[in-house]
């Protein structure tokens, strides 16, 4: 299995391989594959600050491997002030990554991320420690990245990993595994052809809650057979309770509307 080093330096060397201009050429090509919504090249030049930053990251991380580190961290802050992303220069990004959005994207310094990866708007590849070396995520390759997540610390999402959105995720994720939750758990093992469906996934609080519920009323199935206990006045009070509950919702709902 390769290190960390290992795979920053193949990236590096491939990006020097091919060179800086095949590479934005690759980054243009990209949302046609991964965007449904695009019609047009024109289109690429302002509604896509994704390709942007991932362009201007090209040249910025360049010139940081190079010794020109604050002309790198210009570059890159000019990139946060127009395109709303925070993306250190000395972060190692491969071929054919794509920001969908992008909006409040955070790529930390020593996060790596492999070939073919899909990151929407939101995402953060954060560290949780303060010590030098590497602290960020490592990102393998052809990954999805739902918004709102969070990849936080040193560690691996596996190649063809998919992780939900909004997941806080603090472990590794095997290869061709979807994680969802806060923390996030693993769902879904060997689903390498599989898109990341959100409409798809499993909702862990409410399939949680639906077993408590279950398992408190088998309880009072048995405590009522076994002891003969009544109940139903308490029952009563608790279908009143629920019904002002979900008035309540209604009410907030209709105003939300109304406004």
């Amino acid at each position: 299995m390769k290190t960390n080093e290992e795979i920053k330096e193949e990236i590096l060397n491939e990006a020097k391989r091919i060179g800086l201009w095949k590479q934005i050429k690759e980054d243009f090509f990209v949302p046609k594959i991964n965007d449904p919504a695009l019609n047009s090249k024109l289109e690429l030049f302002f509604n896509y600050p994704g390709v942007w930053a991932i362009i201007n990251h090209r040249f910025a991380n360049r010139l940081y491997n190079k010794g020109f580190t604050r002309i790198a961290r210009v570059i890159m802050g000019l990139t946060q002030f127009f395109c709303n992303m925070d993306i250190h220069p000395a972060a190692t990004i491969g071929r054919r990554v794509f920001i969908d959005h992008g909006i409040g994207v955070v790529i930390g310094e020593t996060a790596i991320v492999e070939d073919d990866v899909l990151i929407y708007q939101g995402v953060t590849l954060g560290g949780v420690s303060l010590n030098k070396g590497k602290r960020h995520p490592t990102i393998k390759a052809n990954s999805v990245i739902g918004s709102g997540a969070k990849v936080l610390g040193n560690i691996t999402i596996g190649k063809n990993g998919k992780i939900g959105a909004n997941s806080v995720v603090i472990c590794d994720v095997p290869k061709n595994s979807t994680a969802v939750g806060v923390p996030a758990k693993i769902i879904k093992r060997e689903n390498k052809n599989e898109k990341l469906d959100h409409s798809d996934l499993p909702d862990i609080n409410k399939e949680m809650f639906e077993y408590l519920l279950k398992r408190v009323a088998l309880l009072e199935h048995a405590i009522k057979d076994y002891d003969g206990i009544d109940l139903s006045n308490e029952d009563h009070d608790l279908e009143c309770i629920y019904k002002k509950f979900i008035g309540a919702m209604n009410s907030i709902k209709k105003t939300d509307e109304s406004e």
